[in-house]
């Protein structure tokens, strides 16, 4: 399909559009990029499923327009009766008869008038033998046409009529053929049938030529023959696939035929297209294109026959309509990234799916477009990339979920105090006393030396006017999440969660605690330290093993680098049942007593090291419970049973507990 020109109109208050912007697309691609890190295959999912914009617009999805191209592909076929052109000709074919009839009677009467017997005589004769053969004509179409070629008319406008109709269905029957090509083939004159004839026999020399492993000179080609090719195909193959098309879609309508319809369809063919070369060109370009694309479905039909009349000249328009609709079916099919869906022709798209699918391509042609100017995402190598900006986005909205939930639960053990988070102000003032950082708060420091000493200028300060403002002490904080990634995650629906939580708690700390130290330990049958940049390219391990003793291995030594309070949140949802051994990954399922005793000799470790270790358990089987209860014994830190659905809650609450120490200056 080609690229056409936009049409523009002026605004006048009822046009609806769809709201796209780069907030809005990262929203719905939000769950995707957290779970694959991959914008490349998050947009092909919004390309599928479509999207809704912040008015409620809705954007339709490639796979709705499929299931509409189908339908309106099925209402094509079955409405349509495809015996109704024969049914035509044959009307048009007595219209010719009767009006030959009616001259030769008229050439009779004019001979008798004129009064010229010699005339008389040749004339009466002449059109006795003229309505004898008429009276003889066959019956079926073909014939009848072919005996309508041998027959020498008497009346010139039967004759017009006649050469008239031939011409229309020797142009719909190249156009039923071509129909992807049909503008250039439109001449049905002598010389532009000869030139067709040629075209059609270079054709085939290139597909003959490419079959022994030659490369054709496709361009020579087109510089002789682009008046047949109006859509410009720029390479071999796209002409090929684009006449492969037209000529299945033709023998589809032909297997959907009565045998007598056929045998209709045959004998007009033989009868018009009586040069046998050509007749055998495009015979053998059909058998070529056939065997170059076996899956354009030559052997099926188009379904029943419906009984809406169709006239001679429709047969080439739904030919060029289902071509059209498979054309653009398979552009929509194979369509993965919004660069593909450039070169669908929106005009055309409009005919066939209506002004709503039409707005929906434009829109996905600009994401990426829109997606680059926010500085969301990169072109690397041929393939999308997220930014930096795109991930602090994500954490953020991760974040602010998670938030929004909270204060939508209202769960009573979750109550966090609000004021001042992340910031050493209290926004609370008390008299200054020897020994306070003299953070002076003036507002009330003057307010104190008017109330004392009444208005009016200079306002003069005494020791005891003076006010400061009261602090809060942030101890500096480390934390290391450990994550599980191994198989058990994704299979439970327990990845993304957990993926969202780390996010979360990545964007808090570096956005409100930017002193803290924020590490990520990946643990699976190996453990692995991630860089918080890299998340939203974290997946899970193709293979299975829970390594809990390699992650506290690398957490702690994380932590050794740092200051301040020291703690492990692990997210995971079952017992250990890997460890490293000899420097090797040993992994049993049940949990074995070695790895459970190597596991809880690191979690000791990590205790003598000042490590507080706090776990989150998405599993509540028997196995986790126990070693995370001698955990717990052993760590003194703090055991969650949870569920993907509040996971964030507990998480995100417990770090603002265990961060903030409040004290009053």
């Amino acid at each position: 399909m080609t690229r056409r020109a936009f049409d523009y109109s002026r605004w006048d208050g009822t046009q609806v559009g769809f709201n796209l912007d780069a907030d809005s697309l990262l929203a719905e691609m939000a769950d995707d990029l957290t779970y694959h890190g991959d914008p490349n295959a998050a947009l092909r999912r919004l390309l599928q499923q479509g999207m809704r914009d912040s008015n409620g617009e809705q954007m339709m999805g490639l796979r709705e327009m499929m299931k509409r191209l189908r339908e309106r592909r099925r209402d094509e076929v079955e409405s349509k009766d495809l015996g109704g052109p024969f049914a035509e000709i044959a009307e048009r074919l007595r219209e010719v008869l009767n009006e030959e009839r009616a001259g030769i009677e008229r050439r009779v009467e004019a001979a008798r008038e004129s009064q010229d017997q010699r005339r008389k005589e040749i004339v009466e004769e002449l059109g006795a033998e003229r309505n004898f053969e008429l009276d003889m004509m066959p019956p079926d179409l073909g014939g009848l046409v072919k005996a309508l070629q041998e027959y020498d008319f008497m009346d010139d406008a039967a004759r017009a009529k006649f050469e008239e109709l031939m011409d229309e269905i020797r142009s719909e029957l190249i156009k039923s053929n071509f129909n992807q090509l049909s503008e250039g083939m439109s001449n049905v004159s002598p010389e532009q049938m000869a030139r067709m004839k040629d075209m059609l026999a270079d054709l085939n020399q290139m597909l003959e030529a490419r079959g022994r492993g030659e490369e054709p000179d496709f361009d020579a080609f087109m510089a002789k023959y682009s008046d047949f090719f109006p859509g410009n195909p720029a390479t071999l193959d796209e002409l090929l696939e684009q006449m492969a098309r037209s000529m299945a879609a033709m023998q589809q309508m032909l297997n959907s035929m009565t045998p007598e319809q056929r045998d209709q369809l045959q004998q007009l063919s033989e009868a018009l297209l009586d040069d046998v070369d050509l007749r055998w060109q495009m015979d053998e370009l059909g058998r070529n294109l056939q065997n170059a694309f076996p899956d354009m479905g030559w052997q099926q039909s188009m379904g029943g026959q419906g009984d809406q009349p169709m006239g001679l000249g429709q047969m080439s328009e739904m030919l060029q309509n289902l071509g059209d609709l498979d054309q653009l079916e398979s552009m929509l099919q194979n369509a993965s990234t919004p660069a593909q869906l450039a070169e669908v022709d929106l005009d055309r798209a409009r005919e066939l799916l209506g002004d709503d699918a039409a707005r929906s391509l434009e829109q996905m042609r600009e994401m990426t477009r829109i997606l680059q100017e926010a500085g969301l995402i990169d072109q690397r190598e041929g393939r999308l990339e997220l930014t930096p900006r795109a991930v602090r986005a994500l954490g953020q909205k991760a974040l602010g979920d998670l938030y929004r939930k909270l204060l939508k639960d209202q769960a009573g053990r979750h109550e966090v105090e609000q004021v001042g988070a992340g910031h050493e102000r209290a926004y609370e003032h008390k008299p200054y006393e020897y020994g306070d950082p003299f953070n002076l708060n003036v507002e009330q420091t003057i307010r104190n030396a008017v109330f004392r000493a009444g208005a009016g200028t200079p306002v003069r300060l005494l020791p005891e006017d003076f006010e400061v403002e009261r602090t809060e002490v942030l101890t500096r904080s480390s934390t290391v999440l450990l994550l599980d990634v191994s198989m058990s995650m994704p299979m439970r629906d327990n990845f993304l969660p957990a993926k969202k939580v780390a996010m979360a708690l990545h964007a808090l700390i570096t956005s409100q605690f930017p002193r803290d130290h924020f590490g990520l330990v990946a643990f699976g049958r190996v453990a692995r330290d991630i860089k918080p940049e890299l998340l939203p390219e974290l997946s899970w391990d193709f293979e299975w093993g829970t390594n809990m003793q390699h992650a506290l291995m690398l957490a702690r030594r994380q932590l050794s680098r740092e200051s301040g309070t020291k703690q492990i949140l692990m997210v995971t949802d079952g017992e250990p049942t890997a460890h490293i051994e000899d420097g090797e990954a040993y992994f049993q399922y049940p949990a074995s007593p070695v790895t459970v005793e190597e596991t809880l000799r690191e979690a000791a470790r990590c205790t003598k090291a000042g490590i507080t270790i706090n776990t989150f358990m998405l599993d509540a089987d028997w196995g986790l419970r126990n070693f995370v209860e001698q955990l717990t014994r052993l760590n003194r830190g703090r055991a969650f049973f949870t569920s993907p659905d509040n996971l964030g809650d507990y998480v995100l609450v417990d770090f603002l507990e265990q961060r903030r120490v409040r004290r009053t200056g």
